[in-house]
């Protein structure tokens, strides 16, 4: 696998991790459209690898009072940080148990389809949409209950299937909640980090063994240049999404949403 095609992959993953078009169905998409090698998804983990260290360099406040709460939490104390830590906790167990059942049962690959791609895409594109003009914006990240929290945990689960947005049904459902714009991206991005996290743990460890193992399809190498500039895309997509996002609201990416997809159900059936 070239590095040009390495980094043309790490831009797409940054650039795209935090924005609610599905960041996995643009790395598989390349490949299938374009003939490309297929980078497996040990490398599309990687990408998200880097997209987590972003994550916490742009809410390094908040990642400082969830480790506070967490703490807070072995004691028993119920405040805002901690709250916030116990609604993270109860969010990450349905993705991780989802993920690990696609992962070891193979279905992760049988998933990597365009035809579910362009489905997907488009359907909760509309539904992203829909949840941002209904959605009444009323309340706050600290204002989620454990029930909400598990309900987002849900959501963030169905993501896996390639096309959907982990970002995207994320926001979708937090909108549908009544959360703010901002306080539906920012609790979000705060979802992805165990989710990133451990997905990027296993995926470094595959890669560290790629000479004798059948899962890599590429080196240790070629894994870290695609985390790093997954980073530097991610870390300036945060940046401006968080900026933009109140005010543009949903519906630009619901309209892209409507033209990838369509473009892709054209591009499958004219095949």
């Amino acid at each position: 696998m070239s590095w040009l095609h390495l980094t043309i992959l790490a831009l797409i993953q940054g650039l795209t991790e935090f924005l609610p078009i599905s960041s996995s169905a643009h790395l598989i998409l390349p490949a299938k459209i374009l003939g490309w090698q297929d980078q497996g998804p040990l490398i599309d983990v990687m990408a998200h690898f880097g997209s987590l260290f972003a994550v916490i360099l742009y809410f390094r406040k908040d990642v400082v009072s969830i480790i506070s709460g967490f703490f807070d939490l072995l004691q028993r104390k119920l405040n805002i940080n901690s709250v916030l830590t116990l609604n993270l906790i109860l969010a990450t167990p349905p993705a991780l148990l989802f993920g690990a059942f696609l992962r070891f049962g193979g279905w992760d690959e049988a998933m990597r389809s365009p035809l579910i791609i362009a489905i997907t895409t488009i359907v909760f594109g509309v539904l992203l949409w829909l949840s941002d003009i209904w959605g009444k914006e009323t309340r706050t990240t600290e204002d989620l209950t454990w029930k909400s929290a598990v309900c987002l945990g849900l959501a963030q689960a169905l993501a896996l299937v390639p096309g959907t947005s982990r970002s995207g049904i994320t926001m979708t459902a937090a909108r549908a909640m009544g959360l703010t714009r901002v306080e539906a991206a920012r609790f979000s991005m705060l979802m992805s980090l165990p989710i990133i996290g451990v997905g990027g743990l296993f995926a470094l460890y595959s890669l560290a063994g790629a000479s004798n193992s059948e899962l890599a399809e590429a080196s240790l190498a070629d894994g870290l240049w695609v985390a790093a500039l997954s980073f530097v895309a991610a870390f300036a997509c945060i940046s401006l999404f968080m900026k933009w996002i109140s005010r543009i609201g949903m519906l630009p990416f619901m309209l892209y949403r409507l033209a990838l997809g369509g473009a892709l159900l054209i591009w499958v059936f004219s095949a």
